[in-house]
């Protein structure tokens, strides 16, 4: 299903979260059976993303269920350094990013926040009842200026938004819908 400029990104699986509400590793909780990172990457692979990569997290447990690992260059210091560690991974390229607690999420809607990425737009963010940074495309441009908040003390990505050409697209409340705790599995 590969769609426009989709297929120009490098897909990035944000796993590097504490997963403390879920008591063990998110981006291995299996959703319908398959680990919910490897549900995510194989979204963004759909969609047209290549390649797809996870960053953070456990590396050989991520890498055991076929999922290419890139090192978080600041573990521990939050999503806006995992972004940065794809932005960097990805080398000039665009990325999309998700986070791996979003199982239920579809390629289109992925194709439609990276289509958002447009000329003179530094990321196109996923925005539902609000805005929804871990599912966000990132444009090269945007590295200066997020280098530059994390460098300052920023770790939040909404706060990091606020220095950039953001464009917010509207998606369904339902595919971004995050699994936090045992109680937001199926049962």
């Amino acid at each position: 299903m590969a769609v426009g400029a989709v297929a120009d990104m490098v897909g990035v699986v944000l796993c590097g979260g504490a997963s403390r509400r879920m008591g063990q590793d998110k981006a291995l909780v299996p959703w319908a059976g398959v680990p919910m990172a490897r549900r995510v990457a194989d979204t963004l692979a759909a969609a047209g993303c290549r390649p797809v990569v996870a960053v953070g997290g456990n590396g050989a447990r991520l890498a055991a269920v076929g999922l290419d690992v890139v090192a978080d260059r600041w573990p521990g210091e939050g999503p806006l350094g995992a972004v940065l560690t794809a932005l960097e991974y990805a080398a000039g390229r665009p990325v999309v990013v998700v986070a791996c607690d979003m199982p239920v999420l579809g390629a289109r809607t992925v194709a439609a926040v990276a289509a958002g990425l447009a000329p003179g737009v530094d990321v196109a963010v996923a925005g539902a009842a609000r805005r929804e940074p871990l599912l966000a495309a990132w444009a090269p441009s945007a590295s200066p200026r997020l280098t530059a908040a994390f460098e300052s003390g920023v770790r939040a990505l909404h706060v990091a938004l606020e220095t950039l050409s953001v464009v917010e697209v509207s998606v369904s409340s339902q595919d971004v819908r995050n699994v936090n705790a045992p109680s937001d599995l199926p049962h």
